[in-house]
């Protein structure tokens, strides 16, 4: 009786170790946000597209993708494998140097003008931008994302997909 009482413990410790170190696992990475400039000098250095997460503090939607999807472990590690990721609050009052040109908070828009430009002026959170491994305007994505719906989008900028094939076709390219 003994014996089997001590297989049963050792089994179970095996097996809450196991669950232990696949949860650990799972969760240990996490996307490496870099700051803007230093994510463009990178990109000048070794080219890889660059993401933005525009942001604001007051943005709940925002806060749940941070709490979500940028917390999925096949978002971090697609992100970190193929961009380098900024967190960029749209409405800071810190010049942003980009291109041989400061950017400075405009009133007007009630955010920095980089922001406004790189949504088109459209001044909606949370918005991801894409930008080329030349560090040029791909373009804006408005909108809050799951995992599962944000996955597909990285891959359709990540891999030159937005090149060649509208967004609609990508997709229904996706489901088959």
């Amino acid at each position: 009786m003994k014996i089997k009482s001590s297989l049963y413990l050792l089994f179970l410790c095996v097996f809450i170790s196991t669950v232990t170190l696949a949860q650990e696992n799972k969760s240990s990475e996490t996307v490496q946000w870099l700051k803007f400039e230093d994510a463009v000098e990178s990109n000048t250095k070794n080219p890889k597209k660059i993401f933005i997460d525009m942001y604001t503090n007051w943005c709940g939607w925002c806060k749940k993708m941070d709490a979500t999807t940028f917390t999925d472990p096949a978002v971090a590690s697609y992100l970190n494998k193929h961009f380098y990721s900024v967190k960029l609050n749209a409405e800071t009052k810190d010049s942003i140097f980009f291109k041989d040109k400061y950017f400075q908070y405009k009133p007007e828009y009630k955010s920095n003008e980089m922001a406004a430009i790189m949504m088109n002026g459209k001044m909606s959170y949370p918005t991801s931008v894409y930008l080329d491994g030349e560090s040029n305007l791909i373009g804006p994505v408005p909108g809050y994302l799951t995992a599962e719906q944000f996955l597909p989008i990285l891959k359709y900028f990540a891999e030159d997909f937005y090149k060649t094939t509208n967004w609609e076709d990508y997709m229904n390219s996706q489901s088959k």
